[in-house]
């Protein structure tokens, strides 16, 4: 009982210890817990989120997990309970054999701040293992004539539990000459001891059967038992005796398979075959080879300082007759700068934002390195080229962060070498690449190569047609750069844009809605939009100047003289005395075209009379090329043709008649002076003439009449008179070469009288005698000459600033001889 008792005491004491340094570490601002081992997965260790000072349902805000640098995590996190759980079953034999205490270290990730907070956890050793032999049966042999109180080695017990739980007694089976005892040495291992009480005798009894037990101090306590053999020898004497009760050796971890690490040596004073000595390992050793005839221990597999720095070795040494001695070798691996460091990623992005501030956590990765001291000291850098800079944090981790500001456009791809560089001789390094993409952000408009363009579409386009393109470039990229076309709203003319043009959104293409006509206007001038897909969305604007290119499409028009609506032919006067050059009449004409699709030139086509008259290349004036004379026709007929300089050129045509006199009653007068021809046949004709003249004059009186009647009519009605008007209102002002010389040679080519000539209704106009570039008044209308006789009747009209004057007389006709009047 009172065994019992100290037992538990000490458990107590021990808890109590555990508690206190579990204290001292919150105190010390680690989170410390401490669990029995074999517990069930998911069994509760400690309250994370009580200590963290969170919530349990701010695990998942926060990212928070846990991160260590083992292969095989033990602890997780329960989300519901917020609760710091097993995550298998721990056994703490397998984690720290036989260490006093066995402390799990690892880190809480708050991955959203990327915070760490280390946490240690103490494993509690519970009795689950029994103590167990290396062998279950055992033979000793003893000589007849060991004395009382000998020693007698027996296999070794092992026991992976510590303190209580491990090996606490032994217990041997009752018998009359043997008892057992236990000696400790100083590594803390209990080998059980066979102790003769009583002087042997062979002869009474050759052999003993025992059964020695091993028993743990846990709680229940858990045994395990051995055969031993007890053999009685003849006499010897002395039993084999190492040079050394513990040898010690210090090998580099890389040394060579098949080398010599040390050389046990035992000596037997006895002689003959009871001082040949054999040597074995206490537990076979699947590093070291021990020669079992010399003693020599060679390594016989490669050495890792890492995986054990310490090998105890238990060396038996052996003669013939069974007499045996054993020592410790310690064989301590001296750490070589063999292993690189490594670097272990534990949280980070693949993506950062071009516009994160300096001081942008990017990665956050761990680094260590197996080797010991100085060989597993690490330093980590990265190229000095870059925008980004480590910062040291605890345990070894470092943070990733920016320093400056990144642009996608320049970069956007990084490949960081983060290189970590142990301080052993020669050093080793490890270098991890990191990928980190910039992710655009809009902040570049879409922008166009030129800040203004003009645009030339010549005029009579067919619908539909694309006539410029348009690119902008943006920087950006996806979204960000994919750019949108657009017109600004505008309404030239009064009329909206998007009656002229159009354009594709997407590639930028101008297309032209309607046919242009460079009469209807010249220029357009738009802007154009290009905005960017982002959010928000960026823009920018360029002036697009359109310009119509003239096409010769408008043959030339001409004003004078001005066809009349009846069909007839108006006529010129050319007074027979005149000189070679003298002017007779000028064609005027105009076309809507510009530059040289307006250049207008005058030709004569036909004439009665080649050689009579000439006409100006540029002015249209028609000149008497020679003088007149008698022989010459009294009506002469001439075709002109105005044409411009267009590609093809275009022309139009008109006729001219010409009467020879220098006065409608010297037409007359001439006309009665002439002789009809000698013979029979010329009189009966001109008889013909004459008759027909007669009866053509008296058809002409009534139609001049019934004319006169309908033109009053129309002229009440201010249409016919504005035809000419309207004419010139169509055309630009800008059309015309010299507006002013053509208005004035209108005027002075107005006209007096007109009159029907024939049947075919040919209208004949005669020209004022002065033709002086002068206008026409209204009382030189009333002053005119005999040739038309003034009744109250008579009227004068002048239209758009004298361009015409019309005199008409409605009552009194001229007289005239019709025998003399050829038509």
């Amino acid at each position: 009982m009172a065994a019992l008792q100290r037992r538990r005491d000490c458990g107590e004491l021990l808890w109590l210890f555990i508690l206190l340094g579990w204290l001292w570490g919150i105190a010390a601002g680690q989170i410390r817990y401490s669990i029995p081992e074999e517990l069930e997965k998911g069994s509760f260790v400690g309250n994370i989120t009580k200590d963290l000072g969170i919530q349990s349902k701010e695990l998942a805000e926060h990212r928070v997990r846990v991160v260590s640098r083992d292969r095989t995590q033990l602890f997780s996190l329960n989300p519901r309970s917020g609760s710091l759980v097993t995550a298998g079953r721990i056994d703490r034999e397998e984690l720290c054999a036989q260490s006093p205490r066995c402390l799990v270290s690892f880190n809480i990730l708050m991955e959203d701040k990327l915070n760490l907070f280390p946490v240690e956890v103490e494993i509690l050793d519970v009795n689950d293992n029994a103590p167990r032999f290396l062998r279950e049966a055992l033979e000793v042999k003893i000589l007849e004539n060991s004395a009382p109180s000998s020693r007698f080695l027996l296999m070794e017990v092992y026991d992976p539990d510590v303190g209580m739980n491990s090996l606490q007694s032994f217990k041997l089976s009752s018998n009359s000459h043997f008892s057992v005892d236990v000696q400790s040495q100083a590594q803390g291992t209990k080998h059980p001891e066979l102790v003769l009480e009583h002087a042997l005798d062979r002869e009474v009894e050759a052999t003993y059967h025992l059964v020695l037990t091993a028993m743990d101090g846990g709680d229940p306590v858990r045994s395990s038992m051995a055969q031993i053999l007890v053999t009685v020898l003849d006499a010897n004497d002395n039993a084999p005796v190492f040079t050394q009760s513990i040898y010690r050796v210090n090998v580099p971890e890389n040394l060579p398979v098949g080398t010599l690490v040390l050389s046990v040596n035992a000596t037997d004073q006895d002689e003959g075959i009871h001082a040949e000595v054999t040597y074995s390992f206490g537990k076979i050793s699947q590093i070291f080879h021990l020669n079992a005839l010399t003693g020599e221990i060679s390594v016989s597999a490669p050495l890792d300082y890492e995986e054990c720095s310490l090998y105890e070795l238990d060396v038996e040494a052996r003669d013939q007759p069974g007499l045996q001695d054993r020592a410790k070798v310690l064989i301590t691996i001296l750490d070589v700068n063999d292993n690189e460091p490594e670097v272990v990623i534990t949280s980070g992005s693949r993506t950062i934002a071009e516009n994160a501030p300096p001081g942008t956590v990017v990665a956050l990765f761990q680094v260590y390195d197996r080797d010991s001291g100085q060989n597993g000291q690490v330093t980590c850098s990265i190229p000095r080229n870059l925008p980004f800079e480590l910062e040291r944090s605890i345990d070894n981790y470092y943070r990733l962060v920016t320093n400056s500001i990144l642009d996608q456009e320049q970069v956007s791809l990084y490949n960081i070498t983060v290189t970590a560089t142990d301080k052993g001789t020669p050093p080793l390094s490890t270098e991890k690449l990191i990928y980190l993409s910039v992710a655009d952000t809009n902040d570049n408009p879409p922008m166009f190569s030129h800040s203004s363009y003009s645009v030339y579409v010549p005029e009579n386009n067919p619908r539909g047609t694309s006539i410029f393109s348009l690119k902008a470039l943006d920087p950006d990229s996806e979204e960000n750069a994919q750019v949108i076309y657009s017109l600004a709203k505008e309404t030239p003319q009064g009329t909206p844009l998007s009656s002229y043009l159009s354009i594709n959104p997407n590639t930028g293409v101008l297309y032209a809605l309607c046919s242009f006509d460079y009469e209807e206007f010249r220029d357009l001038h738009l802007l154009v939009t290009a905005s960017d897909r982002g959010n928000p969305p960026l823009s920018s604007n360029v002036s697009l100047n359109l310009f119509i290119l003239d096409q010769n499409d408008n043959a030339p028009e001409i004003l004078y003289p001005a066809p009349p609506n009846d069909g007839s032919t108006g006529v010129e006067l050319a007074p027979r005395s005149a000189e070679p050059g003298y002017l007779v009449t000028k064609v005027v004409a105009v076309d809507k075209d510009s530059g040289q699709n307006a250049w207008l030139s005058y030709r004569l086509l036909k004439a009665s009379e080649p050689g009579l008259f000439m006409v100006g290349l540029h002015t249209g004036e028609v000149r008497t090329a020679r003088a007149l004379v008698d022989r010459d026709a009294l009506k002469q007929s001439l075709v002109v043709s105005v044409q411009d300089h267009g590609q093809p050129p275009l022309s139009a045509t008109v006729t001219l008649t010409v009467a020879v006199a220098d006065s409608i009653p010297d037409i007359l007068a001439d006309l009665g002076h002439l002789e009809p021809p000698n013979n029979s046949d010329a009189s009966d004709l001109t008889l013909y003439l004459v008759v027909a003249v007669a009866a053509v004059s008296c058809i002409f009186l009534a139609f001049v009449m019934v004319l006169l009647v309908f033109r009053l009519r129309h002229w009440y009605k201010s249409s016919l008179l504005k035809v000419p008007s309207e004419g010139f209102s169509s055309v630009p002002t800008s059309h015309f070469v010299g507006v002013e010389g053509v208005q004035a040679f209108l005027q002075t080519y107005s006209h007096e009288v007109s009159l029907t000539a024939d049947s075919r209704k040919s209208h004949i106009i005669f020209p004022q005698p002065n033709y002086a570039h002068t206008l026409i008044s209204q009382e030189g209308c009333e002053k005119n000459e005999p040739l038309l006789i003034q009744d109250d009747s008579s009227f004068c009209k002048e239209e758009n600033s004298s361009v015409q004057v019309l005199c008409h007389s409605s009552e009194k006709l001229m007289q005239y001889n019709p025998d003399s009047f050829p038509l």
